[in-house]
């Protein structure tokens, strides 16, 4: 493990060489827009500023930033362009994934040199078309298509969520599969966030087979019952308070990015139906602004705060004292409950930037109006649903358990033993 200065250090150089490249994601956006995904050239030039490393693991040369580190860069890079925070964010927030399904898939994807996003995974949730049947020496994978494959096109391996049923009922299992055993559709028609390129993917062939250490039944990729090999603490921090931590920080970047943009435009412009002939002189303005500010800032300190919680949290299993399953429980639904929030009142910010920008704003090369759709995007995640949310912390807060559910974001994963208590 690195020392906490050179840590600093290497984040700073980090934070510093998205910083210089920003200008050029941010010009580079319309045409990636209009092409449905990054270029190669984006892709090795967001890999050349170490932004693909920051979660991976330090025994394999990667920077193992903790959570909170990691949330300054995935802020920094959606600032300049909502997609390139989306890869970021995808490809550091689910590097639980393959840690948390044993030594051997640790080292076929972080051993070998790299440019890119070196994880991905699609349809990890009780509706995927996958299907994963045990065979001698491993599994035979079938059916799909898998949806929603973010950085499924750039990663040597997507783990694709599969059903499986060994006759005691269907559970899900997650498959490490090679990129070359992948074909790709042409299916990212979409909204916002269009150069992600988070299509659906399907097997080369009708059938696969996998070997046993690439399928991994998900209730031991969630619950990290399998030996890694890996020993720092953020191996050990909780899944969902990582993964929805950084997803908050993409909300954030892409708020802060508009706002500079705004500043940028309003300068000197006149605001139509007034005598102002300066927007950024106007009271209106300033109200606005304020308005902006307190949505953007209270999802960004309700941000932190669960990004350094999960820091902790993941330090307490680390040293052999974790914290107990009830709380564990509340805190997850409470990472996802204040993600939701933080990414509704972002992109309700960004929105009022777009509507006193103008009509020019909805120009496709104007940055305010793709950072308005990427905004709203980014609530749509099917991990995201505010109001389901909303109701499991409030049952939690009640006394009452939450609903039971399958998929990555079930808390029944959690077996409460005790009233709810403090650690």
């Amino acid at each position: 493990m690195m020392a906490a200065d050179e840590t600093s250090a290497r984040l700073t150089a980090v934070l510093d060489k998205v910083r210089a490249l920003g200008p050029t994601l941010r010009e580079r956006a319309l045409e990636a827009e209009r092409a449905g995904r990054h270029s190669d050239e984006t892709i090795a030039d967001i890999d050349a500023t170490g932004a693909f490393e920051i979660g991976s693991p330090a025994e394999f040369g990667g920077y193992e930033f903790s959570v909170r580190q990691q949330l300054d860069v995935v802020t920094e890079v959606a600032k300049w362009d909502g997609s390139c925070g989306w890869t970021v964010w995808a490809g550091a927030s689910t590097n639980w994934i393959p840690a948390g399904s044993g030594a051997r898939v640790v080292e076929e994807v972080y051993k070998p040199e790299w440019v890119g996003p070196r994880v991905a995974g699609s349809s990890h949730f009780p509706a995927s078309r996958g299907r994963a049947k045990r065979v001698e020496g491993g599994w035979q994978l079938s059916g799909g298509p898998w949806t929603f494959g973010s950085d499924a096109l750039w990663a040597p391996f997507t783990n694709l969520g599969c059903i499986a049923d060994d006759g005691e009922g269907p559970y899900l299992v997650g498959a490490q599969v090679p990129l070359g055993e992948l074909r790709f559709l042409d299916d990212w028609h979409v909204a916002g966030m269009r150069a992600t390129g988070s299509v659906s993917c399907k097997l080369a062939a009708d059938e696969l087979f996998v070997p046993d250490h690439r399928c991994v039944d998900f209730r031991d990729i969630t619950g990290g019952n399998l030996d890694n090999g890996l020993k720092g603490s953020l191996w050990q921090a909780p899944s969902l308070g990582w993964s929805f931590s950084l997803m908050a920080g993409m909300s954030i970047g892409i708020a802060q990015g508009a706002l500079e943009r705004f500043l940028e435009r309003s300068a000197g412009r006149p605001i139509r139906g007034t005598t102002y002939k300066n927007q950024l002189e106007a009271p209106l303005t300033h109200l606005m602004l304020a308005e902006f500010h307190s949505k953007v800032q209270s999802a960004t300190l309700m941000t932190r705060a669960n990004a350094e919680e999960t820091d902790r949290l993941g330090v307490l299993a680390a040293a052999g004292t974790p914290a107990d399953p009830d709380y564990m429980q509340r805190f997850s639904a409470r990472v996802l409950v204040e993600t939701a929030y933080a990414a509704k009142w972002c992109a309700e910010a960004v929105e009022l930037l777009q509507r006193n920008s103008g009509s020019t704003a909805i120009m496709d090369f104007e940055p305010i109006q793709r950072a308005w759709r990427d905004a709203r995007v980014v609530t749509l995640h099917g991990a995201l649903n505010l109001e389901a949310l909303s109701e499991n912390y409030g049952r939690l807060m009640a006394g009452v358990q939450p609903h039971n559910f399958a998929g990555i974001t079930t808390l029944d994963r959690f077996a409460p033993t005790a009233p709810n208590k403090a650690v």
